[in-house]
């Protein structure tokens, strides 16, 4: 090979190979890419062939209601009566689920921490957590009467069980080389929860809060079909006693509105206050 020849093969190597470019892609499918896109379309169908099938084969709105029919529901309430039972429920579940965090984490903590406390405490909370709360929900109304602290009480006992298994597995999980080290180096055990511990099991705790939110609103409303004068969850046993099914379908679809939500806004505290506790795929 002659040195011309070398010199051309080097350059031909050397030369950078122009980039290739991308199709852009067309709007239908960057919409249809969007996370919240798809799922509204889906959404959408539903309804129009909801709305079609109890047109076409004339089901009686006692049976299903179509959901123009669901929409005179709403209508048929007035906004200030609608604030009424949801501030109501609202209330009750969000006392609740602050109650089932505040005791479940000194819980969990113990767990974690001791082998002993483990063995003769989480047998009886699965033993409470496998009673059906619907049984005792009764027994706790004439215990406590018929206020907010009986449907708190039952809200947290539905809440409850899913932030102690979430808390205690990510406190249970951090690092063991991590804990060694750090009592080799005499840290307070304080110190070893909230710097070692509490951010491995972030992730895990935010998990449980996520599953416990929504099953506070679901405890609201079991303490509410039981003894309440206010609330979603009387507004729709109230409508059903006296056939409105139209009313009692929208006070279920804001039972599902408000479980979405506060499933979002806890969403939102963990990108907002703990971003790094997310998946790669959620940042």
């Amino acid at each position: 090979m002659t040195v011309s020849e070398t010199q051309d093969t080097a350059a031909a190597k050397t030369t950078p190979k122009p980039e290739r470019l991308e199709r852009p892609l067309p709007v239908s499918e960057k919409l249809l890419r969007m996370p919240v896109v798809l799922p509204l379309i889906t959404f959408f169908l539903i309804l129009v062939i909801w709305e079609a099938g109890t047109r076409l084969f004339s089901v009686p709105s006692f049976v299903l209601p179509a959901p123009s029919r669901i929409l005179g529901g709403f209508e048929s309430v007035t906004a200030g009566r609608w604030m009424e039972h949801i501030w109501a429920t609202l209330r009750v579940a969000l006392i609740g689920y602050a109650v089932s965090f505040v005791i479940s984490l000194p819980i969990a903590v113990g767990l974690a921490k001791s082998r002993l406390l483990s063995g003769a405490f989480y047998p009886l909370l699965v033993v409470i957590q496998s009673v059906p709360v619907v049984a005792v929900a009764p027994i706790i109304i004439v215990v406590l009467g018929t206020g907010d602290a009986p449907r708190v009480v039952i809200t947290f006992m539905i809440s409850f069980f899913p932030l102690v298994v979430s808390m205690t597995t990510g406190l249970a999980a951090t690092p063991p080389e991590l804990i060694e080290l750090s009592r080799s180096l005499r840290a307070p055990s304080f110190r070893e929860i909230t710097q070692i511990r509490l951010p491995y099991a972030t992730p895990y705790i935010f998990s449980g809060m996520k599953i416990s939110i929504t099953l506070s609103v679901i405890g609201a409303v079991v303490s509410e079909f039981v003894a309440a004068e206010k609330g979603i969850g009387y507004f729709i046993q109230f409508s059903t006693s006296m056939f409105k099914l139209p009313q009692a379908w929208a006070g279920l679809v804001i039972l599902v509105v408000m479980s979405l939500v506060l499933f979002q806004l806890v969403s939102l505290a963990q990108r907002i206050f703990f971003p790094w506790s997310l998946p790669k795929g959620q940042k």
